[in-house]
C-alpha cells in the first residue's frame, strides 16, 4: 500500500486555513490527536508524580509512556531519555555537566555544518574550562561534511565531537556512524544533533554509535520541547547542578523542576501518529520504521520534483548538491531578489517558505550566504505535488 497523503492531511486542522506549508524544518503542523492529548491532560487531574492518589499515578504514567515512546522513536532505552525545554536548553545543560571533566589541553570538535545550538554551547563550555575548540569544515560547493574533516582533527586530547545528523539549512546528512567510530577510536564522546533528521527517516541511536542523540518533538508533529537520549550508564557518570531535595536518579537528575505533563502526553501521541502513517502490525518500533521508510520515499520524490523544477528556472540557484542523499530540504536564492522579499512574496500567495540562516549561522557564512541566508523550502508528511507545483510557479514568476 502506498503512502496516502490525502488521508494524512485530514488529521491536520491547520491545513484548513489554506496555506501551503514548506516551513516544516522550523516546526511542523500538529495533528488532531496531539492537540486532543494535550487538552485531555490539561483537563484531567494531575499532580506531582507519585503512587498514592489517582492524580499522582496519572502524572507518573504520562512520563513513563513518553520515555518509552521517545526511546522507540530513536532506538534508545527509556531510562536514558531526558526531557527538557528544548534541544538548545538540554545541550547547554549537558555541555556544562560534561565540561566539569575538561581542562586546559583538552579539545572539543564542532562543525560548521551545524545549527548553532550544537556549536555555541560547546564553544562556551570549552572556553570556560580552558579547553581548545577545533573546527571541522565542509565542502561549500556540495554541502558535504567528509568523515576525514572530523577524523583528521582527533587526537588523544579530544574529549567530545558534536555533529549534526542532518543540516537544517542544506539537508546534508553526514556519515554519523563513521564519525562516531572515529570519535570512539580517539577515546572521545559523540554528541549528535538529530533535530532535523528525526522527522524524515528511521533513527537508531545504537546503529549510529552516538553517545548522545538530541531532537525536538515539535519538528515531528509534537509540542514544543526537546529530549536527549543516551546510555543510562553514561548518564550515571554525570552530575549536573540540581536542587538538594530533588532526586539523584537517572534520568530525573537532569530534569529541573516539574515536567510539563501535557507536552509529554502530546509527544507520545505524536510518535504514535507517526507509527500509524502506514497500516501495519508489530511493535511500535517496527511500525515506526515501516511508516518512516514510506514517508521518506514520499518526501524524497517531492523534493526531487522541487529541485528539478527550480533547476529549470533561470536565475534561481539551489545551494548544496541535489545529487547527494539529503533530507527533503531545499535552500535556494533568486538572482536580484533579496531572500526576505522572496519570503514575503510567497507568503502573500499563501506559501509559507521562510528565509534566513535558521540559526545555522556558521553554515550560511561558509557557503557564502553570510548572515542573510536564503529561502528554505521543506517537504513535510502533508505536502502534496500540487503544493510543490504552486511554489515552483510563484518562484518562476519572481525570477
Amino acid at each position: 500500500m502506498s503512502y496516502d497523503v490525502t488521508r494524512i492531511r485530514k488529521h491536520f486542522p491547520a491545513l484548513a486555513e489554506g496555506a501551503a506549508h514548506f516551513d516544516g524544518p522550523g516546526g511542523s503542523q500538529v495533528p488532531d490527536v496531539v492537540g486532543e492529548a494535550v487538552a485531555q491532560t490539561l483537563c484531567s487531574a494531575v499532580a506531582n508524580r507519585g503512587s498514592v492518589t489517582a492524580a499522582e499515578r496519572r502524572a507518573d504514567g504520562i512520563v513513563v509512556a513518553a520515555r518509552r515512546a521517545a526511546a522507540d522513536l530513536v532506538g534508545a532505552e527509556p531510562e536514558g531519555v531526558i526531557f527538557g525545554r528544548s534541544m538548545t536548553q538540554l545541550t547547554y545543560d549537558l555541555s556544562r555537566a560534561l565540561a566539569t571533566q575538561w581542562g586546559p589541553g583538552d579539545e572539543v570538535v564542532v562543525t560548521r555544518l551545524d545549527h548553532d545550538a550544537n556549536i555555541r554551547p560547546w564553544v562556551q563550555a570549552a572556553e570556560a574550562r580552558g579547553a581548545t575548540v577545533r573546527w571541522a569544515d565542509f565542502d561549500p560547493a556540495t554541502g558535504e561534511l567528509a568523515v576525514s574533516a572530523v577524523a583528521d582533527l582527533l587526537s588523544e586530547r579530544t574529549r567530545l565531537v558534536a555533529v549534526t545528523a542532518a543540516s537544517n539549512l542544506l539537508g546534508t546528512r553526514p556519515d554519523v556512524t563513521a564519525i562516531a567510530e572515529a570519535t570512539h577510536a580517539a577515546g572521545a564522546l559523540c554528541y549528535v544533533d538529530g533535530v532535523h533528521l528525526t522527522a524524515h527517516t528511521p533513527v537508531d541511536l545504537r546503529a549510529f554509535g552516538a553517545d548522545f542523540y538530541v531532537c525536538s518533538p515539535y519538528k515531528f508533529f509534537g509540542p514544543h520541547l526537546g529530549f536527549a537520549a543516551a546510555n543510562p550508564a553514561l548518564l550515571e557518570t554525570l552530575h549536573p547542578d540540581k536542587l538538594l531535595p530533588s532526586t539523584d536518579a537517572v534520568p530525573e537528575r537532569f530534569e529541573l523542576g516539574t515536567l510539563p505533563y501535557e507536552l509529554l502526553a502530546g509527544t507520545t501521541a505524536a510518535i504514535d501518529f507517526i507509527a500509524e502513517l502506514m497500516p501495519g502490525t508489530g511493535t511500535r518500533r517496527e511500525r515506526l520504521t515501516t511508516s518512516l521508510l514510506a514517508l521518506e520515499e514520499h518526501e524524497d520524490a517531492l523534493a526531487r520534483r522541487l529541485e528539478d523544477g527550480l533547476a529549470r528556472i533561470p536565475g534561481v540557484t539551489v545551494h548544496g548538491s541535489p545529487e547527494r542523499h539529503r533530507t527533503p530540504t531545499v535552500l535556494f536564492s533568486v538572482d536580484g531578489v533579496a531572500p526576505a522579499a522572496v519570503y514575503a512574496r510567497l507568503g502573500e500567495r499563501g506559501i509559507n517558505a521562510p528565509a534566513g540562516t535558521f540559526y545555522a549561522l556558521e553554515c550560511s557564512r561558509h557557503v557564502g550566504l553570510g548572515d542573510t541566508g536564503a529561502v528554505r523550502a521543506g517537504i513535510a508528511p502533508y505536502t502534496t505535488e500540487s503544493e510543490v507545483d504552486l511554489l515552483l510557479s510563484e518562484v518562476a514568476a519572481l525570477a
